[in-house]
């Protein structure tokens, strides 16, 4: 999932549920739903209006924990690219690269260290607050008060988790099963083959189904790709269809194209199969799933992307 930075909005029977880190299965009574080895952060307690949802959801022990100095650092940088380079990246400011960026220097805490040793999660915690004091020396930290909170949620959480890849090992070999990989973000937003610097800090492409779960690339059967009838975009980047007009306007609000988790207005155009084909060289998409046919119901014509140039010449690959 990557992370609670983006959002599904699912509508069942009527009712409507917007999800930033749970996968949309938690809804399914019978479905168990499993957060991997990816970004836990402590909103598990606001779900409303589900029954008995904390019996069929599992965390893995090796998911990496957002702090909340995380997320106030994510804020920080943006301002700083601002003042900067006058442009930002257009983050949601959840802390998800900075909650990465610790993974990868390995100073990051994960839910397996807030389950053992506290005395020696508590040590870690303050070098780790105490690295980005260093850094951001308007940073203001309770970190005796964030400690005595995290204590209290490693109570609550402790039932649910389990190891993870050992998990995925019996759901895979075990009595025959359906599992449901799914993903948040899109191709696009992707750390490796998105238009960087405008994207998340994880794989949304199908790799991190294998890095993410720990499962071996022969047991990935079918892979769905979800595309809209049109293009759409929350903040910064590349987007060559865009529609900065009373078409974009148009998809937008018969859309209702609103960001999940910013709240913030989509930006609109019509479809570009060029990324679409780039992210099936990357995804080897099975089947697609259109959605949002309906919203160009109003339009005579609709107009549809289908090739770049670069230097005048048409190409065949996405530059």
């Amino acid at each position: 999932q990557g992370g609670n930075n983006a959002g599904h909005t699912v509508v069942v029977d009527g009712k409507e549920y917007d999800f930033h880190l749970f996968p949309s299965g938690i809804i399914n009574p019978k479905a168990i739903s499993f957060i991997a080895q990816l970004k836990s952060y402590f909103s598990l307690y606001l779900l409303t209006g589900l029954k008995d949802w904390e019996k069929r959801l599992i965390i893995s022990d090796r998911a990496h924990i957002v702090f909340d100095f995380h997320q106030a650092v994510d804020g920080l940088q943006e301002v700083q690219r601002q003042a900067q380079e006058g442009k930002n990246i257009g983050t949601t400011k959840k802390g998800i690269g900075p909650t990465y960026s610790s993974k990868a220097a390995r100073t990051g805490l994960r839910i397996c260290d807030l389950l053992s040793d506290f005395d020696e999660f508590s040590s870690r915690f303050k070098n780790l607050a105490q690295q980005y004091k260093s850094m951001f020396p308007t940073l203001e930290i309770d970190i005796e008060g964030q400690l005595k909170k995290l204590k209290g949620y490693a109570e609550k959480i402790r039932p649910m988790v389990r190891d993870g890849v050992y998990f995925m090992y019996e759901a895979l070999h075990g009595s025959p099963k359906k599992i449901l990989v799914e993903g948040a973000n899109a191709a696009l937003l992707d750390i490796d083959f998105g238009t960087y610097p405008f994207v998340t800090s994880s794989n949304c492409t199908i790799g991190g189904v294998c890095t993410g779960l720990g499962v071996p690339p022969q047991h990935v059967g079918d892979v769905y790709g979800v595309v809209k009838a049109y293009t759409t975009r929350v903040g910064i980047g590349a987007f060559p269809t865009e529609q900065i007009n009373e078409i974009g306007d148009l998809l937008q609000s018969r859309g209702h194209e609103w960001g999940v988790t910013t709240g913030r207005k989509r930006r609109c155009g019509w479809l570009d199969l060029v990324i679409l084909k780039y992210a099936h060289m990357i995804n080897g998409f099975t089947a697609l799933a259109l959605t949002k046919l309906d919203i160009l119901d109003v339009l005579d014509e609709i107009k549809i992307g289908v090739a770049y140039k670069l230097g005048g010449k048409r190409i065949p690959y996405f530059p």
